[in-house]
């Protein structure tokens, strides 16, 4: 789900479990094979020319990178129930709208953009519920309209044509 506030991340029990379980396979395993491999490397010798030892160091950086995104989350993170299915707009929905006088269609997630990145297979844009879009059509239910200012300070009208729990 999402953050209301620019610090607090709202998430189910379900994501808490998943993002606290990659940081303990993190932590572990995945720390002690990195170790391992920068330690077989260095047996090698002169570690200017070991490429070994150079990709076994990235890795080590993007995990140490990763491991404190997630203490970041976790640490911000507030446990709530996942949204009802009932047609209102709130943070952790997939929400679809449609641009007053255009026929196209946008299906967007209202929440949190790190939540979404635990699922690479989903390919959704994500907007705040405090963005200007978000914020205007909080609450609202599917039929109903919402307008809202854009940053170029033109109005926009959008209509909610859909609400589903993500």
């Amino acid at each position: 789900m999402t953050s209301t506030g620019s610090d607090t991340i709202w998430v189910t029990q379900e994501a808490y479990d998943r993002l606290a379980a990659e940081l303990e396979h993190l932590k572990g395993e995945v720390r002690a094979d990195i170790t391992a491999k920068i330690a077989a490397a260095r047996e090698e010798g002169d570690l200017r020319e070991n490429g070994g030892y150079h990709a076994a160091r990235e890795e080590q950086g993007k995990t140490e990178a990763r491991i404190r995104q997630l203490e970041d989350m976790l640490r911000r993170a507030e446990v709530g129930e996942a949204p009802a299915d009932d047609g209102l707009v709130e943070p952790g929905m997939k929400v679809t709208i449609r641009f007053a006088g255009d026929s196209d269609t946008e299906t967007f997630l209202l929440g949190s953009r790190e939540l979404l990145s635990m699922d690479s297979s989903v390919d959704l844009d994500v907007y705040s519920p405090t963005s200007p879009l978000g914020a205007a059509i909080s609450g609202k239910k599917v039929g109903d309209e919402a307008t809202y200012e854009a940053p170029n300070g033109k109005s926009i009208t959008v209509e909610i044509l859909d609400a589903t729990p993500f």
